[in-house]
């Protein structure tokens, strides 16, 4: 009964656009009460959500990647791919994309990704000859690929519900980002083949290569610090982040002389700010998967899960991408996991899919979602920036979701793309 009122007054809260995180709280508390569940355990469930050791690992690595944001790393990174790759005929749109990739190692956040290069890249891409509609879908997948290579906050969510190893999480992202990466490159040259008008820049010379390497450098160094830390076991992941925060103000007071101790405060406030909303979200989404769990309509999914797909491991993770793929569309990651991960997670064990695995498949589902209309919110982010709207933007979507719809195909079903790089490195 109490999951029937559970998700009635769900749904009827985001069909008045009520933010997604207070409609889970509200209709957590409501059910809680209507139901007949011990209320007390409201405040007990939040305090358990959120005092998790692995989650302090959060506030470090966004207080890092607004460090190195306000350092001007992202221009250090473009400048530096630049270089590299900007002579070839696609060359400003494979700089969009390694500068994702690159920036995705130091914030951990996909909006945070799009809005840091976004007003960089998108009129460089113009510049080039590119349309801006696309110019801002592809900057928008490009910060997509910020929640799966490390750090990322939504590995280390997944890794605080599901007991999964962060540090194991953080290596297995690796392959597949590159692959996301990979992916957007590729779509890049065969969706504008047949346009003129791209113009490459002018080829660097070495060195000009070398000034802009050694610019990029101290950048370049964090996610060889952090990956490098947790691997050899000199911290955890929790303690990396805070090496991440650390590092961030050595480099961006005493190497790059980008940052006063006047604009700490804010910057800190700033960083606050955004933990408290990433917060907020887990507690609220926390407390909804409580109820679902408590009422056993989790066990009775699972069930139902493990019935239709009659033991077959195959079928089970078509419909669990499709799931995934949906809610993507209507709901942030972070609450996505809360609510489906102590659905899906035991089938997918129970049929002997690996938990880091399983991981990689949600986290991969869940970052297309952050380009998917209706909540897409690197979408909303990069349309900000280009002054397009959504509908605009979808036209030039579809071909970059169908690529990363094949990355996830491949990472679904063959769970080595992900497994391989740990286990060669020996992760637990």
């Amino acid at each position: 009964m109490s999951s029937l009122i559970l998700f009635g007054i769900f749904a009827a809260l985001l069909a008045f656009n009520i933010p997604i995180a207070i409609s889970l709280g509200v209709a957590s508390i409501v059910a809680v009460f209507l139901s007949g569940l011990p209320p007390e355990m409201i405040p007990i469930n939040v305090f358990s959500a959120s005092s998790k050791f692995a989650l302090l690992a959060i506030p470090f690595f966004i207080l890092a990647g607004n460090i190195m944001e306000k350092a001007g790393i992202s221009e250090k990174l473009i400048l530096f791919a630049q270089s590299m790759v900007g002579h070839y005929r696609n060359g400003v749109a494979m700089v969009c994309v390694i500068v994702s990739c690159f920036f995705a190692a130091i914030s951990g956040s996909g909006p945070a990704t799009v809005a840091a290069l976004g007003i960089i890249m998108i009129p460089a891409m113009v510049r080039a000859g590119y349309r801006l509609t696309f110019s801002a879908a592809l900057m928008a997948a490009g910060g997509a690929i910020g929640v799966i290579i490390p750090p990322s906050v939504t590995f280390i969510v997944y890794g605080a519900i599901s007991g999964a190893s962060i540090g194991k999480l953080f290596m297995a992202g690796v392959v597949p980002g590159l692959m996301m990466g990979a992916a957007l490159i590729a779509v890049t040259i065969i969706v504008v083949r047949h346009e003129t008008g791209i113009q490459p820049l002018p080829k660097a010379t070495g060195a000009e290569r070398w000034a802009s390497l050694k610019d990029a450098f101290w950048g370049l160094m964090m996610p060889v610090i952090i990956l490098g830390g947790i691997y050899s076991g000199v911290f955890t992941p929790t303690e990396a982040a805070a090496v991440s925060a650390v590092y961030g103000l050595f480099v961006g007071i005493w190497i790059y002389r980008k940052l006063d101790w006047n604009e700490m405060p804010a910057m800190f406030m700033r960083s606050a700010s955004q933990t408290g909303v990433v917060m907020y979200v887990i507690i609220c989404a926390s407390l909804f998967a409580w109820v679902v769990t408590v009422d056993g309509i989790a066990m009775d999914i699972g069930d139902w899960l493990t019935d239709i797909t009659a033991g077959n491991l195959y079928l089970f993770l078509l419909i669990t991408n499709l799931i995934l793929l949906f809610a993507g569309c209507v709901m942030d990651a972070v609450s996505a996991l809360y609510i489906f991960t102590p659905i899906l997670l035991p089938v997918a064990l129970k049929l002997g899919y690996d938990i880091t695995a399983f991981g990689m498949v949600m986290c991969v589902n869940l970052a297309i979602g952050l380009i998917t209309p209706p909540v897409g919110v690197n979408l909303f982010t990069a349309c900000s920036i280009s002054k397009n709207t959504i509908k605009e933007l979808v036209r030039d979507v579809i071909p970059i979701l169908i690529g990363l719809l094949i990355v996830l195909a491949i990472v679904t079903y063959v769970p080595a793309v992900s497994l391989g790089l740990p286990n060669l490195l020996g992760a637990k």
